[in-house]
């Protein structure tokens, strides 16, 4: 007879995210071949062969902690694959502005400690990161600044949550734009920070008195700080709005102090690129790639879907994904911080953090997995 184990309930400190994720169902431990049960020494053995046959497989998703993406690293290396996150793209838009001019960023704690302007632009940071405003922005502990005076603005479609209105009330300056226009707007607002004067009396819907009144208080700010989340930029050349922001960032730092806070770590985007850089002096890129075998790797999202692909498919994936059946071959894996444990960059990609098993069960985690699929592939 086998014991169901209890479901988790978060008690403290719950966010929208922390629910989602700590309650999720009890895992289904069923590996699949073809859409059918079997037991999981068929499925790593039909798993190992569609690797070692295929001449250029693509190891994609890439969903994983650190430890996992290295272990699917050295799989791709041992069989001539190529590595593509599933979010690629926003990763190469803060990639395009590190490698090109560079840039100037912060840390959460710094930003509590002492940033006394917020600029949110393009981004909903309450909708990726909930409490974000509760514990960076608002909390009572913070050592240089007064928290409750701290000037918030958001630029962009976002709309002021209860999480960004200060505990005394005071609610957020808002810029409504388009996300498309941001490119011109954050222009303009590095203009007006370097002094300089523009013959026109709306800039996309925005007064210029109004960006002008932006750049007077980044000039006066002790510590301002400009804070994106790379994929809420989704839009043609994006990245000339993350460019414009840590250049203005950069001319601010002339006569006080500005940092940039780019929000990633999203299904392990910046584990997987900061690992990547480690393993192999490159970062992981997006570039289109002929392959005749897809394996998506997916051990946090059950609801991201692998882009759409004619070569045959292997999921090592979260044991709620969707895609169970369609699959060549479906192998459940352990979710690092909940069925195993880990570690993984946190969002500011300053320090690792540890991540801690939470539930037993006896799904394999990804090293392992992949330990026995190179076993099965000699």
């Amino acid at each position: 007879m086998v014991e169901t184990q209890p479901q988790i309930k978060v008690i403290l400190h719950a966010c929208v995210k922390g629910v989602a994720f700590f309650e999720q169902a009890n895992p289904n431990m069923t590996a699949r071949v073809h859409g059918e049960p079997v037991s999981m020494e068929i499925a790593i053995k039909k798993a190992a062969m569609l690797i070692k046959s295929a001449k250029k497989p693509l190891f994609s998703g890439l969903s994983t902690d650190i430890s996992g993406f290295r272990a699917i690293y050295h799989l791709a290396q041992n069989n001539n694959g190529t590595l593509k996150h599933m979010h690629a793209d926003s990763l190469q838009r803060n990639l395009q502005v590190l490698q090109s001019t560079g840039w100037q960023t912060t840390t959460l704690t710094e930003v509590k400690n002492r940033a006394d302007m917020i600029i949110c632009v393009g981004t909903d940071v309450v909708s990726h990161h909930p409490r974000f405003f509760e514990r960076f922005i608002w909390t009572e502990d913070a050592l240089f600044t007064d928290t409750n005076a701290r000037d918030i603005i958001f630029i962009g479609q976002q709309q002021a949550t209860q999480a960004a209105i200060s505990p005394l009330g005071k609610h957020p300056s808002l810029l409504a734009c388009r996300q498309t226009d941001l490119p011109e707007i954050t222009a303009v607002l590095r203009a007006l920070v370097s002094g300089k004067k523009l013959n026109t009396d709306v800039i996309a819907n925005i007064k210029l008195t109004d960006l002008q009144l932006v750049a007077d208080k980044l000039t006066h700010a002790k510590y301002a700080v400009f804070v994106w989340a790379a994929k809420d930029l989704d839009y043609p050349n994006a990245e000339l709005t993350i460019q414009q922001m840590t250049e203005t960032v950069a001319i601010l730092n002339t006569s006080t102090r500005a940092a940039g806070l780019p929000l990633g770590g999203s299904d392990g985007d910046t584990s997987a690129n900061h690992a990547n850089t480690w393993l192999s002096g490159l970062t992981l890129n997006n570039v289109p790639t002929t392959h005749d075998l897809m394996v998506w790797v997916n051990s946090f999202n059950s609801e991201k879907r692998p882009e759409k692909s004619d070569a045959p498919l292997v999921i090592f994936g979260n044991t709620n994904f969707e895609l169970q059946t369609q699959a060549d071959v479906f192998i459940p894996i352990a979710t690092p911080g909940l069925d195993c444990s880990g570690t993984l960059f946190r969002v500011d990609s300053s320090v690792v953090l540890p991540l801690m098993k939470v539930r037993d069960n006896q799904l394999l985690n990804l090293c392992d997995l992949v330990n026995l699929i190179e076993a099965s592939t000699t």
